[in-house]
C-alpha cells in the first residue's frame, strides 16, 4: 500500500567554497606555495604580484561586488556585476601583519654521487667475471638507506633467475655478498641484521685484544650484549668489570646505521619553514605571520578588459557571449580563490594569537613545565570555531620562537591533577620525569615503580603504568636498559 507524508529534516552541507577553505587552512607553508602555483597555472584570470600604480583606471576592475549572484546562461550576464568603481581594490588594502622574509627560500640539495651510485662505482675495483658482477650489482641494488638487506637471501635467488636470467645457487649469491658487497665503503653496508653489521666493521679494525673480544662477544652472547646482562657476560668470558667497559666503549664506536652517514645520497635536506613568529620585544610577545602565508592576489586586467569590451560592445554574437561566460566562470573561481586565501590568513592568525594568549607564560620564559593543561576545545570556544578547524592550524603548522621552531601541536596536552588539586599539564608531568631519569644514578637506574614513587614525592600522584606510558613517550627504555658499568 502507498502511502504519501510530510517529512521535516535538518540537513547541513559544506559549499565547495567551505571545503576549499579548510583544505587550504591545513596545508603548511611549502604546500600552500605549491597550491598557489597549481591553481595560478590552471585559472589565468588569478594573478599574483602588485600591479602599476600609475594605471588607475585598469585597476578599477581589479574588485568584485561581494553580493555577486550566479547566473546560469550567458544571456543573463549582467557584466556590471564584475566592474567597480571602487577606488582601491580589495587586495591592497590587505593587513600586513606578516614577517619580512619575502626571499625566495629554495630546498638544497645534497651535492655528489647517490648512495647507491657510489657502492656500484666501486664494484668496477674488483675482478669479476659477467654473472658474479651482475649478482653483486643485484645486491647492491637491494639495499636499504640504512645500508642493510632486509630480504631473504633465498629471494634474491629467485629474483635474479626471474628478472636478470641469472641461474645460480645460493651459496654463490652468499659469497658474492660477504666477499665482495660486505667489503664496499661505508664498511658494514650489505649487512643482513645488526648483529652482523657490527661484526663486519669490528673485523675491519686492527686486532686488538679488545676488537677480538669484542667480535667474539657479539658472535657466541649477542642477546646477553643487547639485554646489557653483564654479570652474564662476565662469568661466560671470564672477563674483569674493567675489560667489559673496554669492550663496551669499542662496540659504542660501531655506526649501527652506515648508509645513514653517506654525505651524497642526494635526498632533500629537511628543511622546516614556521608558519608563524613570535619575538619578544620589550618583554611582550610579537606574533607575525610568515609572509609568504599572505600573497597578493588580484584578478588579471586582460580578463576585466575583455569584459569591458563585450559591455561596449552593441553586437554581441553567440560565441561572443560563450566567451564572456567562460570568463565569468575563471572570475568566480578566482574571486572564491582570493576570499578562501584571506580568511586562511584572519584563520591562522586568530588560532595562533589565541593559544599565545593561552600559553603567555610559557612564550615568556621557555620553560615547559609552565605549559597549561589546553586542548583544542579550549582554543576552539575562545575563537568561535569548530574543533576540526583548530586541529587543521595545530596538526600542520610551525612557530619560530626565540626557544626553537616548535610544531603547535606540542602546546597541547592534557590536565592532571596536582596533590594540591590543581590542573597541571601533562608535559610538565613528563619534563619532570626526564630530568629525574638524567639525573639518575645510570648503575642503579630507578624502576618505573620508584619513579612514580620520586614523582608523588614531588607532589605528582600517578600510577606505575601511567609513568611507563609516559617513559615510551619520552622514548626512554626501560632501567635495565638504561643501566651502565
Amino acid at each position: 500500500m502507498l502511502k504519501q507524508g510530510l517529512h521535516f529534516k535538518l540537513l547541513q552541507k559544506l559549499s565547495p567554497q567551505q571545503i576549499q577553505l579548510m583544505k587550504l587552512i591545513q596545508l603548511p607553508t611549502q604546500a600552500f606555495e605549491e597550491r598557489l602555483k597549481q591553481e595560478i597555472e590552471e585559472n589565468p584570470a588569478l594573478d599574483t604580484g602588485k600591479e602599476a600604480s600609475d594605471d588607475v583606471d585598469d585597476d578599477l576592475s581589479n574588485e568584485f561586488d561581494d553580493d555577486l549572484s550566479e547566473k546560469t546562461a550567458s544571456d543573463d550576464l549582467n557584466i556590471d556585476d564584475y566592474l567597480s568603481d571602487d577606488e582601491i581594490p580589495n587586495y591592497k588594502t590587505q593587513a600586513n601583519n606578516y614577517s619580512a622574509d619575502d626571499e625566495e627560500k629554495n630546498l638544497p640539495y645534497a651535492a655528489g654521487t647517490s648512495f647507491h651510485q657510489s657502492l656500484k662505482n666501486q664494484l668496477n675495483t674488483f675482478q669479476l667475471n659477467e654473472e658474479e658482477y651482475t649478482i653483486a650489482e643485484f645486491l647492491v641494488g637491494s639495499i636499504d638507506d640504512s645500508g642493510y638487506i632486509r630480504r631473504d637471501v633465498l629471494d634474491i635467488v629467485d629474483d635474479l633467475a626471474f628478472t636478470e636470467n641469472v641461474f645460480t645457487t645460493l651459496d654463490i649469491v652468499i659469497s658474492v655478498l660477504t666477499s665482495v658487497v660486505q667489503t664496499l665503503d661505508p664498511i658494514g653496508v650489505g649487512a643482513r641484521d645488526l648483529k652482523e653489521c657490527l661484526i663486519i666493521q669490528l673485523k675491519a679494525k686492527n686486532k686488538t685484544k679488545f676488537v677480538s673480544l669484542s667480535i667474539q662477544v657479539l658472535e657466541e652472547a649477542f642477546d646477553h650484549f643487547v639485554k646489557k646482562h653483564y654479570q652474564k657476560l662476565q662469568e661466560k668470558f671470564h672477563i674483569s668489570e674493567d675489560e667489559l667497559k673496554e669492550i663496551i666503549k669499542e662496540i659504542s664506536k660501531l655506526n649501527p646505521k652506515p648508509g645513514s652517514s653517506y654525505a651524497g645520497n642526494n635526498k632533500i635536506a629537511e628543511q622546516i619553514v614556521p608558519d608563524f613568529s613570535i619575538k619578544l620585544l620589550d618583554g611582550e610577545l610579537d606574533l607575525v605571520l610568515n609572509s609568504r602565508n599572505a600573497p597578493e592576489l588580484h584578478i588579471s586586467r586582460e580578463y576585466n578588459n575583455m569584459l569591458k569590451g563585450y559591455q561596449e560592445s552593441t553586437i554581441k554574437s553567440k560565441s561572443q557571449k560563450d566567451a564572456v561566460f567562460f570568463i565569468k566562470q575563471k572570475l568566480d573561481a578566482a574571486k572564491w580563490f582570493i576570499d578562501a586565501i584571506r580568511q586562511r590568513q584572519q584563520t591562522l592568525l586568530i588560532t595562533m594569537n589565541t593559544i599565545m594568549q593561552y600559553q603567555y607564560d610559557y612564550f615568556l620564559s621557555g620553560d615547559e613545565r609552565k605549559l597549561k593543561p589546553m586542548i583544542l576545545k579550549d582554543i576552539a570556544d575562545k575563537i568561535n570555531m569548530d574543533i576540526s578547524t583548530v586541529s587543521r592550524v595545530a596538526n600542520s603548522k610551525y612557530v619560530s620562537t626565540p626557544y626553537g621552531t616548535k610544531l603547535i601541536k606540542e602546546f597541547f596536552s592534557e590536565s592532571m591533577k596536582n596533590d594540591q588539586g590543581e590542573d597541571v599539564s601533562t608535559k610538565e608531568i613528563k619534563k619532570i620525569l626526564e630530568t629525574i631519569i638524567t639525573e639518575e644514578n645510570k648503575k642503579k637506574p630507578y624502576t618505573d615503580e620508584r619513579l612514580a614513587a620520586i614523582l608523588k614525592e614531588k607532589g605528582y600522584p600517578i600510577a606505575r603504568r601511567t609513568v611507563a606510558k609516559y617513559r615510551e613517550q619520552l622514548e626512554l627504555p626501560v632501567a635495565r636498559l638504561r643501566k651502565e658499568i
